[in-house]
């Protein structure tokens, strides 16, 4: 599981950024964390008035916070110093929904959560104050990342003092390969069906003998659809304040135009959104 020891926040002098700051600021403190932040562009003395004016009003943090400030490329720039600070979480401000043209041409916040080397938070929800974390969906789907996954997302519910999980598997329709047509194609389809949720709540079970979920509430929820998709309308459906997924293993230029299942959730964030990155 993923510890988070150092932080990093991509700051941008906007109306945003007293909310981002004390997101982060909170979050490293309940991680016990070390916090970054990056300003991609010039140094200047409102700047700097600016942000001692915000830190003053945050939190205390538990340890002192590092700014750099440096020119050049966005993306580049965060990337670089993920990689120079050896950085284990990157926290991103996002928009909720994006319009056609940033999702073809890739906003910041997409690029990053492709390119990063680390974990990436995109916060949606940020808020000057804090809103507590009740609920978080996890994805369970049959993948090698996701004992990693899981795992982390019980360590992210005992920091944020959440005490309710929900391991979501998905599992798509042509698994069923059963066509319905009259009685007895649908009693044969739901066997199907129950036959499958057996084995996937089989192998999560599997999962859970490693972890030690004390104190949490508990579901595993098998839901029928297209992956990506089903997960983050459930998570979407059900108001949870946090959705942890796999970070995907292959980007290509073609996932822009044909998207799996992390774009689906991208393109229109249903909530807060963790993308955990798998060590190595």
């Amino acid at each position: 599981m993923q510890e988070f020891k150092k932080i990093l926040i991509g700051i941008a002098f906007s109306p945003n950024l007293k909310a981002n700051l004390f997101e982060a600021i909170r979050i490293s403190n309940m991680f016990g964390a070390e916090l970054v932040s990056v300003h991609v562009g010039d140094k200047t003395p409102e700047k700097e008035e600016n942000l001692k004016a915000i830190l003053e009003e945050a939190p205390q943090l538990t340890t002192p916070l590092k700014t750099i400030w440096q020119k050049g490329k966005p993306i580049e720039v965060i990337l670089n110093t993920c990689d120079q600070e050896k950085i284990e979480l990157l926290i991103l401000g996002a928009l909720q929904k994006e319009n056609l043209y940033k999702y073809y041409v890739g906003s910041i916040a997409r690029e990053l959560t492709r390119k990063a080397p680390c974990s990436v938070l995109l916060l949606i929800k940020r808020s000057v104050i804090r809103v507590p974390c009740k609920h978080i969906v996890v994805n369970g789907l049959k993948d090698e990342q996701t004992k990693e996954t899981i795992a982390t997302a019980f360590k992210v519910a005992n920091h944020l003092e959440c005490k309710r999980i929900t391991i979501v598997e998905e599992i798509s329709q042509s698994e069923l390969d059963i066509k319905v047509s009259d009685d007895r194609t649908l009693r044969k389809a739901n066997i199907a069906k129950e036959r499958i949720k057996a084995r996937e709540n089989s192998r999560v079970d599997k999962i859970l003998q490693t972890i030690n979920s004390k104190g949490i509430t508990l579901k595993i929820q098998s839901i029928f659809g297209r992956r990506g998709y089903s997960i983050g309308h459930y998570a979407k459906v059900k108001r949870a304040d946090l959705l942890i997924m796999n970070a995907p293993t292959k980007i290509s230029i073609l996932d822009r135009f044909f998207p799996h299942d992390i774009e689906y959730i991208l393109s229109e964030l249903p909530t807060d959104l963790l993308i955990v990155k798998q060590h190595g």
